[in-house]
């Protein structure tokens, strides 16, 4: 039997820790991108979010680590980090050279869309500096056998930012799994991110080198596809049984290739239009699959960091020993709240995602 080994927390200082980049979001609101005359800022990062969702909704100790140059665009990325309470003791800061010539700090803008307009971002992350992240720039012993972490989280974003990064995540992996932490991995594959250094083959090379050392592996249909070359999955979002099969079919198929994998999700949406998705998610254990209940017609404020947000209401109930049903449902509650608000980052309450799991109503709480 495969199961999840989760060290104790007496044993440990984070129950997870993320790599990741940590950007400032540039959020035009109701506008779009190219016309606005105001911005709202926020911080975001794939890996990241998993992290904040984990420390603020649920209440659990979380780290990132991530590089950020020290200028006031990154002191600034540092406050909005401190206000979500995420620890940034394992942050590597790196000296500015006045223009980022060398250095600078990831920017995303993203505006939201709406009815038949798709959301739609635009990425401005060049030469960051945790794209310039090494091998041994990271004290992976002090993080997992000195301070020790249950958990390490990261992903296919940070992967595609240089040559560099998959070798640091690489070298991490190997950390964890020698202290014997879980490690998830979201593939979470960005066409724009791998474009100019090799496309679908050269996410797929970097991907298939990392996922030996995965023991939770998140991603969508369309992740599994191009970003380890799997089949399609057929997946008809509008009956049941076709989508469990579909999907069964996908990860027997990963599974095979790495059977190493204990746990394997995905959300499932259908996006009738930028506003209102069918949202559901599956997840495959040890050999069985779990369905959450397909929300129909849930209408989105902000999509961005709904997946993030999956990924940290299903980590935390494998965290807390809940069974893996339990974990499914309280990622798909959780990702579908997380989408009712603006921003990467979650602004729900545990108390709210238990009643989302309980409940399909928005019945007004007094």
């Amino acid at each position: 039997m495969s199961t999840l080994k989760i060290k104790p927390k007496s044993a440990c200082v984070w129950d997870l820790v993320s790599l990741g980049e940590v950007m400032l979001r540039l959020d035009p609101g109701d506008q779009r991108i190219a016309t606005t005359r105001n911005f709202r800022a926020w911080e975001g990062g794939g890996e990241y979010n998993v992290a904040r969702g984990l420390k603020r909704c649920f209440g659990l100790d979380t780290a990132i680590v991530t590089a950020l140059a020290d200028n006031p665009v990154g002191r600034l990325v540092e406050d909005f980090m401190l206000q979500g309470g995420v620890s940034q003791k394992y942050v590597r800061w790196v000296p500015y050279d006045g223009v980022g010539r060398t250095v600078r700090n990831g920017l995303n803008f993203t505006e939201r869309g709406f009815g038949i307009r798709p959301a739609l971002g635009c990425s401005d992350r060049g030469h960051t500096a945790v794209s310039q992240l090494k091998p041994g720039d990271v004290d992976w012993g002090q993080i997992f056998s000195k301070d020790g972490a249950r958990w390490l989280h990261t992903g296919g974003i940070f992967c595609a930012l240089s040559e560099s990064t998959p070798l640091v995540a690489k070298e991490a992996m190997e950390a964890a799994k020698r202290a014997g932490s879980i490690v998830s991995y979201d593939l979470n594959y960005r066409a724009s991110l791998w474009k100019s250094i090799g496309g679908k083959a050269k996410a797929q090379e970097v991907n298939r080198m990392l996922a030996p050392f995965v023991d939770v592996m998140l991603g969508n249909e369309e992740d599994f596809t191009a970003a380890l070359g799997f089949p399609v999955a057929n997946i008809d979002e509008h009956h049941a049984k076709l989508e469990i099969a579909s999907f069964k079919t996908m990860i027997e198929r990963v599974v095979h290739d790495f059977p190493q994998l204990v746990v394997v999700a995905t959300t499932l949406r259908t996006a009738n239009t930028a506003t209102v998705n069918d949202w559901g998610a599956v997840c495959y254990y040890d050999g069985q699959f779990y369905q959450a209940p397909t929300r129909k017609d849930l209408e989105i404020y902000d999509r961005v960091g709904g997946g993030d947000s999956f990924a940290s209401g299903l980590i935390f109930g494998l965290l807390d020993g809940k069974p893996p049903q339990w974990a499914v449902d309280c990622g798909a509650a959780h990702g579908a709240l997380a989408m009712t608000t603006p921003g990467d980052t979650t602004m729900a309450t545990l108390q709210e995602v238990l009643q989302a799991m309980n409940s399909q109503t928005a019945r007004i709480e007094r």
